[in-house]
């Protein structure tokens, strides 16, 4: 239980609602982005399994819209982490009913796993500051929910690959990579089709990292942060190599991060230059008064 609800400072949380929130936007603009698009045709809209259970409603033009002006507002409010309990639930339930229709057409993203989590778990705790260092299990908990999903990305990435190919270890030896950059040709791409061992080896790597992936959440310091940029590089990888991003699991990568430092640093190095600016204006009022006795 102890590592599973880690004490750890309430500012982290406030950091991690203002930078999710305002991602959330960019999400539905950039990313799923065809939620309103299945509004307006919803001959198109197969319901996954979760939206079956909840028997939600077919999207129309009419709820896309609600829920678009719905999202936008709760993140508005909720990045400022104000109302957060309220805006957090809204924003929580709000966006998973938008990438339930985003994703409806029979592909499923799974960069996505530990961002719907993070906003779920983050309305479970109170409000907080930017600089508020009270430690909180409650905030443990929320955030080892967010990394335990983030490795869970990764991992359960390597177990479909396994599953795909009748559970034998045959992926890391084919020519996926190979296809993939035929399909999405890119110059970089294009230039690593005339060394296939450096694919072959690319593949191994990668599904080795995947596999090991859970180590990185007892790793501490700066073994945690090599872990957290292996998988980083891994993604600078694939966007150069393939133009694919992960940019909702990367951006769950600061639940890692120790951001409630980022206040405290601040703070020192303004006081640190309160502190030089006073001892400069105290050795002017030095001189000035040794030349005027002289």
């Amino acid at each position: 239980m102890s590592w599973f609800t880690p004490a750890i400072a309430m500012a982290r949380i406030a950091w991690l609602r203002t930078i999710l929130y305002l991602f959330v936007i960019l999400d539905m603009h950039a990313f799923v982005r065809d939620t309103r698009d299945k509004g307006e045709h919803p001959g198109l809209y197969e319901p996954l399994l979760l939206a079956r259970l909840l028997d939600l409603p077919r999207p129309s033009v009419a709820n896309t819209t609600v829920l678009y002006v719905v999202l936008i507002v709760a993140c508005l409010i909720g990045a400022t982490n104000h109302f957060p309990r309220i805006a957090g639930w809204v924003v929580a339930a709000a966006f998973t009913w938008w990438v339930l229709i985003g994703m409806s057409d029979g592909k499923v993203d799974h960069d996505h796993l530990a961002l719907v989590i993070a906003l779920w778990v983050l309305p479970t705790v109170g409000r907080a500051t930017y600089g508020d260092q009270t430690r909180s299990e409650a905030a443990g908990w929320a955030i080892r929910c967010i990394q335990i999903c983030v490795i869970a990305t990764y991992f359960l990435s390597a177990v479909a690959k396994l599953r795909s190919a009748g559970w034998a270890l045959t992926w890391p030896g084919s020519a996926v990579l190979t296809w993939a950059i035929v399909r999405r040709p890119h110059p970089v791409g294009g230039w690593l089709l005339h060394y296939p061992w450096i694919l072959h080896v690319m593949q191994w790597v990668g599904i080795i990292g995947e596999f090991l992936s859970p180590v990185i959440l007892w790793l501490r310091g700066r073994w945690q942060l090599f872990g957290a940029l292996f998988f980083i590089g891994f993604h600078a990888a694939n966007t150069a190599i393939l133009l694919i991003h992960f940019l909702p699991t990367v951006v769950c990568w600061l639940a890692f991060a120790p951001l409630e430092r980022i206040v405290p640093w601040f703070r020192s190095r303004r006081s640190d230059r309160d502190a030089r600016e006073a001892e400069d204006q105290a050795e002017h009022g030095r001189q000035a008064e040794q030349q005027a006795g002289a």
